[in-house]
């Protein structure tokens, strides 16, 4: 995406009352938190918004982040064909994690992200529980690649099975959150809740601002409500 064209979307944004009491035009703060998502680290985005002529600090943007990420909306309520379903390790302020994420193999869309404190069936049926209670999954066939999963999908009377070549989505999923993090640290830094509400707005930018080449270019909520 052009610069140009995410400056023209941000002027058409419609959340002022999320940052009714902030200074900083709301189509700024918005163009702001949507670099981030992309990739960009806090001291690229202060350069751009000086560039632009606006001052303005790095925890003022990380805290742009942060408001805008409680207020969006989760993803369009989808019922698909086939889920791909993976976790992958990562850290958080020095503590090992794992990311658990569920993306549906047509539309794209990533339906759920969430990070664990340990890997296992447990959290893997937690994950799942959040999938039932968010999209109709009750017909869905699940792509894992670990026997523990399947024991997970029994305990939520969910179906699927081990596949090993049509779960590249999931990876793919990874290696963008993965370069989006190594863009601006090797690492989480902040608590878990932190983490959560950085991946809250990466899961929106994802489904709603990214677009998608096996998509012909729309976002995968546009493929879902269309």
């Amino acid at each position: 995406m052009k610069l140009a064209d995410l400056l023209r979307e941000t002027l058409n944004v419609d959340c002022d009352e999320v940052w009714e009491n902030e200074r900083t035009p709301t189509p700024v703060r918005v163009f702001g938190v949507r670099l981030h998502s992309m990739g960009l680290s806090l001291r690229e985005i202060v350069a751009v918004l000086d560039w632009l002529g606006v001052d303005r600090s790095h925890g003022a943007i990380w805290n742009w982040t942060h408001t805008l990420s409680e207020t969006q909306a989760d993803p369009p309520t989808a019922e698909p064909s086939r889920v791909a379903v993976d976790e992958k390790q990562i850290t958080v302020d020095g503590e090992k994690k794992w990311l658990y994420a569920a993306i549906d193999t047509d539309s794209k869309l990533l339906l759920d992200i969430e990070v664990f404190s340990r890997r296992g069936t447990d959290p893997a049926s937690a994950f799942l529980h959040r999938l039932t209670t968010s999209h109709n999954v009750s017909d869905t066939e699940f792509l894992v690649d670990a026997g523990g999963y399947l024991t997970a999908l029994a305990r939520r009377e969910l179906s699927g099975h081990l596949d090993y070549s049509e779960r590249n989505l999931i990876e793919k999923l990874f290696q963008t959150v993965t370069m989006r993090i190594d863009r601006f640290h090797s690492f989480w830094r902040g608590s878990p809740a932190s983490a959560r509400r950085w991946l809250r707005r990466f899961k929106y930018h994802y489904n709603h601002d990214r677009p998608n080449q096996a998509l012909d270019g729309r976002t995968p909520a546009e493929e879902v409500l269309n």
